[in-house]
């Protein structure tokens, strides 16, 4: 499953208009690595909350910008793993 997250994460980023070379499990997704935005994170998760059926509380924004690909993919994977 975290692959299956991994690759639609990387896929939403290069429909973003974002580089995704060069990027790997370590890179974080704010500033120094992806550098999203917020309004660009929050696109980032609703693009994941619909695919995978998880939901990011408002609080949650901030930590997801410190997150690192690894870290984010692997959230996402958990979570899904608690909704079976």
């Amino acid at each position: 499953m975290r692959d299956e997250v991994r690759e639609f994460v990387l896929a939403q980023l290069v429909d973003m208009n974002y580089d995704v070379e060069g990027i790997d499990d370590s890179t974080t997704l704010g500033p120094a690595g992806v550098d999203l935005e917020s309004l660009a994170l929050a696109d980032l998760s609703v693009r994941v909350e619909d695919k995978f059926g998880v939901r990011f509380s408002d609080d949650e924004s901030e930590q997801l910008a410190l997150m690192t690909v690894g870290e984010f993919t692997s959230e996402v994977a958990g979570r899904v793993a608690q909704q079976v």
